[in-house]
């Protein structure tokens, strides 16, 4: 089994605020404890029929794109690869502030689908390298559905010719597609210390896909800033124009409501 970053260590004998900081992080965490029991067999029977139905248009659109494909594409096809990466990164985001500054576990149909795994995620990080695929990727294969299901759509209704003029633009879609439905397993990977393929691997060094030294940073509490977790290429540039932080203190100044209050909340309970 592939290993993952450590919390804190085990010790002989811990007197009671030793041992209260020790179950501050991790697994042993009263508020990690309550929120993985949330995880319900209706979210993993949604999170199974997302996948299969998600990889199933997938195989079928690639099979598609790959019949049309034309060497004179290849110019737009690798625009479309490198502007898919940064839109996606920016969405991951986007989504990922918002779930972790924003919202409750307590909110109808979203809480305990949605915003319950970032709550567990800052208080238990080595959780998600405990998931297996389907839980990992389920939520990810939901949001793609709909795009799959209109690529796949044109590909039984347009003529071949309506086809070809599209193409690029379908691979850009696709793209954005491909990079949206594993932004979740890239996290992952971020988080999995050992065990993790070469290929894999390599990608991080280069930074194609998120490092895992690049995603501590988020990692650091109160968790405000590197949000992108899909290639984290636009980490730095939002960090640097403090993008969150503004949208923080707009809506602030909007609602009233406090930026991470319900994250805060689930961080507290040691007990």
């Amino acid at each position: 089994m592939a290993g993952a970053e450590d919390g804190p260590g085990q010790q002989p004998e811990l007197d009671e605020d030793e041992a209260a900081y020790c179950r501050r992080w991790g697994a042993q965490h009263a508020g990690a404890r309550e929120l993985a029991a949330l995880y319900s067999p209706g979210k993993r029977f949604q999170e199974w029929c997302c996948v299969v139905l998600c990889f199933g248009l997938i195989a079928h659109n690639v099979a598609h794109l790959l019949l049309l494909a034309r060497w004179e594409h290849t110019p737009l096809v690798v625009l479309g690869v490198v502007a898919g990466a940064l839109i996606v990164d920016f969405l991951s985001g986007l989504v990922h502030w918002g779930a972790d500054t924003w919202g409750s576990v307590e909110l109808p149909i979203v809480g305990k689908a949605f915003i319950r795994p970032f709550r567990e995620h800052h208080i238990d990080p080595t959780a998600i390298t405990r998931h297996d695929f389907i839980e990992t990727n389920g939520d990810n294969c939901l949001v793609t559905l709909l795009p799959l299901l209109n690529m796949a759509y044109k590909f039984r209704t347009q003529s071949p010719e309506a086809l070809e003029q599209l193409y690029p633009w379908e691979c850009f879609v696709f793209c954005l597609i491909i990079f949206g439905t594993f932004t979740n397993q890239i996290h992952k990977w971020s988080h999995t210390y050992f065990g993790l393929p070469r290929w894999v691997t390599l990608l991080q060094d280069w930074h194609i896909i998120l490092p895992r030294k690049h995603h501590r940073i988020h990692h650091v509490s109160p968790h405000e800033t590197y949000f992108c977790i899909t290639t984290g290429w636009l980490n730095y540039p939002l960090e640097k124009i403090g993008f969150w932080r503004r949208l923080e203190d707009l809506i602030q100044g909007l609602t009233g409501e406090k930026p991470r209050a319900d994250d805060m909340k689930w961080a507290q309970k040691i007990k």
